[in-house]
């Protein structure tokens, strides 16, 4: 019976070590990567760190958008093989669009909390210059498309860019208000970058250089930085055409930019971690994922934060550190408007505005963010959150340790 109570007990779940590799813009730093190297490298980084031993690991969770071509069939596991880790450890490659790899590291602590395994990695990759957004819907006329007209007698089929222009007439946003916070993304990140505070967590990535041929040459390129990041003024910002509508508040310079990037997010028992000598960053509290208004498609940071606080008795004055994709600059200002934050603590070292959004790696991005931050800045507790296509919100509580 004693064995029995034992084995029934819930685990605390913790972080170890996170990690992403710089995030580069559309045919820039790292678009010459397969996707499957650049993800592997980030798996394999954080056993270089940490010094174990990745048999241990009992799954690996990936997150990817783009499930075509070099990121077909089972990403995550593609990547663990190539980069010569374990072949016994299993692998799993999940699609939640844009927070495919936060519900990835969600799905992973829910592995290691109901005592499936001890140990997971949680990882996520898009490399959005080769695989285009739409990728996966080569031909419509022999695949068939995502929706049909069952779906459209119960829904308006929108797009992403409509959907963040709806919800800046919901709630009165102006093109002044969005180029403001387009502004104050470069401004964060710029200055994220002078004060080094990504330093502990990027994981600096060998990329071939290719010849007039299109082929590698042998010779590799060693990034180590951001390539998104832009100088730019308000009188700048005010100057670029709407994406969206002929009226619309978004531009370039509001919007998240189209990259390439991965992440890693490395997690255990409490106890595996103390057997290990492991000192953990922080622990996984609380995750969840909402459906909300398809049509919107894009307010569900609102929903996942609401529920998130409500489940474990806080308020949003209780958080010290909100990590939000800033998918277009309507999601974060409806959010704040709804949550009331102080926006010193929301995305304090600058979004995708500034930094880039490669889709199905940014949630991990986000996590890896998210626990450097706490640890830097000492702060208690992180909630990182991401609206998706199709109308869902992801949702992570964290708690330094």
């Amino acid at each position: 019976m004693l064995e029995y109570t034992a084995r029934m007990s819930t685990p605390e779940v913790v972080i170890v070590d996170a990690v992403r590799s710089p995030i580069g813009k559309r045919n820039g730093e790292l678009s010459t990567m397969h996707s499957i190297n650049l993800l592997g490298d980030v798996q394999k980084a954080i056993f270089d760190r940490t010094g174990m031993d990745p048999a241990e690991v009992g799954q690996v969770v990936g997150g990817c958008v783009g499930q075509v071509g070099m990121q077909a069939m089972n990403t995550a596991r593609n990547a663990w093989l190539a980069a010569g880790l374990p072949l016994s450890v299993a692998a799993t490659t999940v699609d939640a669009q844009c927070g495919s790899s936060q519900q990835a590291t969600n799905l992973a602590y829910s592995l290691v909390k109901s005592g499936v395994v001890e140990v997971a990695l949680s990882c996520g990759i898009e490399l959005m210059s080769q695989i285009k957004m739409g990728s996966t819907i080569p031909d419509p006329d022999t695949t068939g498309v995502p929706v049909n007209s069952r779906y459209w007698k119960s829904y308006e089929w929108t797009s992403q860019f409509e959907g963040a222009e709806r919800i800046a007439d919901k709630w009165d946003l102006t093109r002044t208000e969005a180029d403001e916070f387009g502004l104050r993304s470069q401004q964060l990140a710029a200055e994220a970058w002078a004060q080094d505070a990504f330093g502990s967590q990027i994981v600096p990535v060998e990329v071939p250089v290719l010849g007039e041929d299109g082929k590698p040459t042998g010779e590799h390129n060693s990034v180590t930085r951001d390539g998104g990041l832009r100088e730019t003024t308000i009188e700048a910002l005010a100057n670029l055409k709407p994406v969206a509508r002929d009226d619309g508040i978004h531009t370039a310079g509001s919007s998240s930019q189209i990259s390439d990037g991965a992440g890693a997010v490395f997690m255990m028992t409490r106890e595996k971690a103390e057997e290990l000598g492991l000192e953990p960053l922080a622990r996984i509290v609380d995750t969840c994922l909402v459906g909300t208004d398809p049509v919107l498609m894009l307010t569900g940071p609102i929903d996942a934060t609401q529920k998130l606080l409500s489940d474990n008795n806080l308020t949003i004055d209780d958080i010290g550190l909100v990590e939000i994709n800033e998918a277009f600059a309507s999601v974060v200002l409806a959010w704040e408007r709804e949550l009331s934050p102080d926006m010193s603590t929301v995305n304090p070292n600058g979004g995708a505005i500034a930094l880039g959004h490669p889709l199905g790696g940014t949630g991990s991005i986000l996590m890896t963010k998210a626990v450097h931050e706490m640890q830097r800045s000492n702060i208690e507790y992180g909630i990182v959150t991401m609206c998706c296509g199709g109308g869902l919100g992801t949702g992570t509580l964290l708690q330094k340790l």
